[in-house]
């Protein structure tokens, strides 16, 4: 009788979990993802057709179908180097290598290439990595001097100096160094992309108000009357606009606003930080995990649980993470987010990674240590080398939220408040859009996003999908006030 209940229960289960033999569509379904795993995209594609038109109520199908063959699009816009483009490209930066060198390379995990339809495709940025990646294992102190000596760094040295000092030793920092800006921001549709007369939606990043390092926003134009301010409570701050096609014209939207941001620098050894209350719905929330980049993996638990100690304390937990990836992972460019099923696992295998793909993984093993972070993030400002950036903020107890930058360089400099600056301090030059990852735009995109995670650069779409990043132009222009 028991083993009749048993029995009757392992069938409900499966009924009741909805699992049920495998359609035709479902079968072509396996066969569509199959390729993509594999690389023939193109008979991918063609199969995606043959779904739609074999199982026009599959629609959940079709779908991911189609999802597939939009990452397999992107894939091959950053997998777009023959080898012998890559081949050109690493002469032009080392000399020509040898066999035995491109074997050691390619067994280091150094040059990232994929097979597409048959041919050895390589990442566009394959080369510069490379470089990087060279440099940083082989020739640590060449890479280190000639950072030091670059004039960004130096000014960025400059600047966090007088960051350090306007705030003092206070135990509860204020923001400092104030610089306010002026930015126009403009996305371009390039003309007949889109077919006359259609409409195509628009997405533009704007600054958040509610942090205390970033203020005085003052909206000054758009290009279009009618457009919409996202609230400032939602996770990614935009402004929407629509506009109609005009054959053989470029479809242009634009921004601008004036914003003051500060710097902010808390000394380790000043503030007081007590423990945490494990009952708050901040600790809960900011503890657990994001699926699919914020997660704790057993390669990321494992390292999080080699590199700190049972008794550490949140600030030394923070700090040893901190400084273990300044010595085992190396900044390079990156694919887009949406092409990686897991962006920490990808930075753990590879031990290199953007700043986005560096904060997914130091927000991964902050988290699983029990230490509040989240996601931040938006432009990187200072004169001459504005760039799309990722941080976040690490919560103490008894202190309140702490900037810190995973993917900046120690700073070179004796004074160790200052060479580890970006661990708990942030510079005046930022622009905050975001607050966290994955949340819907204002009002919702229809088709999904360019970028699934994060909200920089924009959204476009029109009613006959999305528009990647490829169809379109961005521009940000700034003036230091």
């Amino acid at each position: 009788m028991r083993k009749l209940i048993l029995f009757t229960a392992v069938i409900l289960l499966v009924f009741s979990s909805g699992c049920k033999p495998k359609t035709d569509c479902d079968r072509l379904y396996d066969l569509i993802k199959s390729k993509s795993d594999s690389g023939y995209f193109l008979e991918a594609a063609r199969l995606a057709d043959s779904l739609k038109s074999q199982c026009p109520g599959s629609e959940k199908l079709i779908r991911r179908s189609d999802s597939l063959v939009d990452i397999n699009e992107i894939l091959s816009l950053d997998f777009s180097f023959s080898e012998a483009d890559f081949n050109t490209k690493v002469e032009r930066y080392l000399g020509k290598p040898t066999d035995s060198m491109l074997a050691a390379w390619n067994k280091n995990k150094w040059i990232e290439w994929r097979m597409i339809d048959g041919e050895k495709k390589y990442f566009n940025r394959a080369a510069s990595n490379l470089v990087l990646l060279k440099d940083f294992y082989e020739n640590r102190e060449k890479q280190d001097r000639e950072t030091a000596a670059d004039p960004g760094m130096i000014a960025r040295l400059k600047h966090t100096e007088e960051v350090v000092k306007k705030t003092g030793n206070t135990a509860l920092p204020v923001p400092v160094v104030p610089v306010t800006m002026k930015i126009v921001y403009t996305i371009t549709v390039p003309s007949d992309v889109v077919p006359d007369g259609e409409t195509i939606r628009c997405w533009l990043p704007y600054p958040k108000e509610n942090h205390s390092r970033q203020g005085n926003i003052e909206f000054l134009s758009a290009s279009e009357p009618e457009y919409k301010l996202a609230p400032d409570s939602l996770i990614h701050r935009s402004i929407y606009m629509e506009k109609k096609t005009v054959r053989g014209t470029p479809t242009i939207f634009s921004i601008s606003y004036r914003y003051t941001s500060s710097g902010l620098y808390f000394d380790q050894n000043v503030i007081k930080v007590h423990p945490y209350d494990k009952t708050s719905s901040l600790y809960k929330i900011y503890t657990s995990e994001q699926l699919p980049n914020i997660c704790f993996t057993e390669n990321v638990k494992r390292l999080a649980d080699q590199i700190t100690a049972p008794g550490d304390d949140p600030r030394e937990v923070v700090q040893k993470i901190y400084l273990w990836f300044k010595k085992n992972i190396q900044w390079t460019g990156a694919l887009e987010y949406s092409v990686m099923p897991n962006i920490p696992e990808y930075v753990f295998e590879n031990k290199r990674g953007d700043c986005g793909m560096q904060t997914f993984l130091y927000m991964s093993m902050l988290r699983y240590k029990g230490i509040p972070v989240r996601w931040q993030s938006g432009w990187m400002m200072p004169p001459g080398h504005k760039s799309l950036h990722d941080w976040c903020e690490v919560y103490f107890e008894g202190v309140g939220w702490v900037p810190s930058d995973i993917s900046y360089d120690l700073q070179a400099s004796e004074n160790i408040n200052l060479r580890e600056f970006f661990l708990s301090g942030i510079d005046s030059y930022r622009l905050i859009v975001n607050d966290g990852v994955a949340s819907p735009l204002y009002p919702e995109k229809k088709f999904l996003r360019s970028e699934p995670y994060d909200f920089q650069r924009g959204e476009v779409e029109w009613k006959g999908g999305n528009l990647y990043f490829d169809k379109w132009d961005y521009e940000m222009q700034i003036e230091y006030l």
